[in-house]
């Protein structure tokens, strides 16, 4: 490798030093860190509790939440919560609030039998759901104020170390409650206590980050301002309503589709929608699939949570900086056809049987699909923001995105049950399922690297001046 070469990867590295890029990080476990509790936590109790596949498959409908917070997440920008507000400031008001909720969530559950107490389990897990779900609107927002539309390179680190900081949370913290339980006297509700203690942890730390300065975006003013002007005819109050309301819920949409076309917004859609509905499938039914095919709890804390979490981070930096080099389009291609191949690696141990050699091979590889597509996706859909209404438009495509991943493979179980148990079957249809996206991908590719090529010559030319 040439020295020009070596100094140019340096230059890429160094913008992990940034202290806002490491506060991105704590943010990324916070936003991880719920998925375990109503995601992987909640799957082993209701395993272990005797319930059917489709059972505890129909519990991940819960996660159907973090499709549809696009519907609040206005309110997270525009509603000030009565002295939170002032003095944590707009968003981190809202996430310490969201934690707390999820804090008392899981103290609820731990007082709870899962069986006798089914349906009021359900009902917390909605609440905590939600509380998370909006708890990643107000992160989301902060991830992206907190660098400027001139510092691309920090907006990739950015992308990155949220994609870190979630799978520490969500495999890294995630594999405690399992060695808390296994082997020892300790029961699930037990778990639940720690759970809750750890988020009260984060929820304390985040009473001591700067709150990132608010954007004046004069685009969104000059909206405000025709609207004003096209309700002139109505009384002063009924103006300021209807326009606060447009330009808050309407016009981020109108605006991506007028910026995009018809066309190119409904295929950007339709791929964000079914891009991760395969790999969401195989995480829904993995934890089941691991206790049926005979591992322990111990062996799925150590390879599916702790050694995938640091896999996971080493490729999440790795893919970011591969990603600056081929760009967001083509990272997404390669992307996503390894996450696809790698699934069939499941199947593989699905008909060899429980071998611990295979069970981290297939971490391994996974954590590196997932952690890169992951990266470029991230980065994906922050460049089609509009910088005007970045919280918003971003929320909008995200919970898209997580409708496929958490709707859908809500039916992940009755697929198993319909294929009488056949789990290589299963994952090799997990495999299929990523290529209508590609698909997708493929036909606009043009019109999208055009639109990477114009953000990246804009941001030089801001750079320059």
């Amino acid at each position: 490798m040439n020295t020009q070469v070596t100094r140019s990867w340096l230059t890429d590295l160094r913008v992990f030093k940034q202290k806002r890029v490491w506060i991105i990080f704590m943010l990324g476990m916070a936003s991880g860190f719920p998925w375990v509790m109503i995601g992987s936590a909640l799957s082993a109790w209701l395993q272990e509790g005797g319930l059917e596949r489709s059972v505890i498959g129909y519990f991940g409908a819960v996660f159907a939440v973090y499709s549809i917070n696009v519907f609040w997440s206005p309110l997270i920008d525009r509603v000030q919560l009565p002295g939170l507000s002032r003095w944590l400031g707009q968003r981190r008001s809202w996430m310490f609030t969201c934690q707390l909720v999820i804090v008392l969530c899981c103290m609820a559950l731990s007082q709870l039998d899962l069986i006798g107490q089914l349906t009021t389990v359900g009902v917390l897990a909605l609440t905590l759901a939600t509380a998370s779900s909006t708890q990643d609107v107000a992160i989301d927002a902060f991830r992206i104020e907190s660098f400027g539309e001139d510092e691309p390179r920090l907006q990739s680190a950015g992308a990155a170390m949220a994609t870190a900081g979630w799978w520490t949370g969500y495999s890294g913290l995630g594999a405690i409650p399992f060695f808390l339980v296994d082997g020892t006297t300790w029961q699930w509700q037990d778990a639940y206590i720690v759970l809750g203690l750890i988020m009260a942890v984060i929820a304390f730390l985040v009473l001591f980050i700067p709150e990132p300065k608010r954007l004046d975006f004069a685009f969104q003013q000059e909206r405000e301002m025709h609207y004003q002007e096209k309700l002139a005819h109505l009384s002063n109050r009924s103006r300021k309503v209807i326009t606060w309301l447009t330009v808050t819920i309407v016009e981020p949409v109108a605006e991506f589709f007028r910026r995009n076309g018809v066309k190119l917004a409904l295929s950007v859609l339709l791929f964000i929608f079914l891009f991760k509905v395969g790999e969401a499938f195989l995480g829904r039914m993995s934890i089941v699939f691991y206790k049926e095919i005979g591992f322990t709890n111990d062996e799925i804390g150590l390879y599916s949570k702790l050694i995938n979490w640091w896999v996971t981070i080493f490729f999440a930096v790795a893919g970011s900086l591969v990603n600056l080099r081929l760009g967001i389009v083509r990272g997404l291609f390669i992307g996503g056809l390894a996450m696809a191949s790698s699934n069939l690696f499941f199947s593989w141990i699905a008909l060899s049987g429980p071998n611990t050699n295979m069970l981290l091979a297939a971490v391994v590889i996974d954590g590196f699909t997932g952690a890169w597509s992951t990266v470029a996706f991230v980065a994906f859909i922050s460049l089609l923001c509009h910088r005007s209404f970045t919280a918003t438009q971003y929320a909008l495509m995200a919970s898209l995105g997580t409708l496929g991943r958490t709707v859908l493979a809500a039916y992940s179980g009755v697929v198993v049950d319909w294929l009488d148990g056949d789990w290589a079957l299963f994952f090799l249809l997990t495999a299929l399922m990523v290529l209508p996206s590609l698909l997708f991908l493929f036909l606009i590719r043009k019109q999208l690297t055009e639109l990477e090529l114009s953000y990246h010559d804009k941001q030089h030319d801001q750079q320059r001046s």
